[in-house]
């Protein structure tokens, strides 16, 4: 897998997947200013230094629900929907890989015993939250 995968469809960034072995020294931001979850990669050296610091309080509003998973056992294929709920295309994360799913709908098959770790915008609204519809088989999946 390439160290940043970044899928897109009709112009719209889907999903940033971040190979398990990327590195690189500094900090990096993959994703857009206006996006409401962002996913950055940091690398610093012994010593370092970041300045004490907390957060300002600032209103923002979350159109739509965005979703970090980290993958930290196993194998795990992601497949990706139009709104429309029209089947994309599939890819595979594994242990070590971060996935940020922006846009569009998803759905997942665990090809090994999976563990991951979700991070998402909340409260968490159970059903309010989604709309669940039916994926694609196995056999139509189109791994890219």
């Amino acid at each position: 897998m390439e160290n940043i995968k970044q899928i897109e469809h009709n112009g719209k960034i889907l999903a940033i997947i971040i190979g398990k072995n990327y590195s690189k020294d500094g900090v990096e931001f993959f994703t857009p200013n206006d996006f409401s979850q962002q996913l950055a990669y940091m690398k610093h050296p012994k010593g370092k230094q970041i300045d004490a610091h907390t957060h300002n309080v600032i209103a923002r509003e979350v159109s739509y629900t965005k979703e970090v998973l980290i993958i930290r056992k196993g194998k795990l294929r992601v497949d990706f929907y139009e709104e429309n709920q029209t089947y994309i295309e599939s890819h595979i994360v594994e242990e070590g890989d971060i996935i940020l799913l922006a846009f569009g709908g998803h759905g997942f098959e665990c090809l090994e015993e999976v563990e991951m770790v979700e991070i998402k915008q909340g409260p968490y609204l159970g059903d309010q939250d989604k709309v669940r519809f039916k994926g694609i088989e196995s056999n139509e999946v189109k791994l890219v």
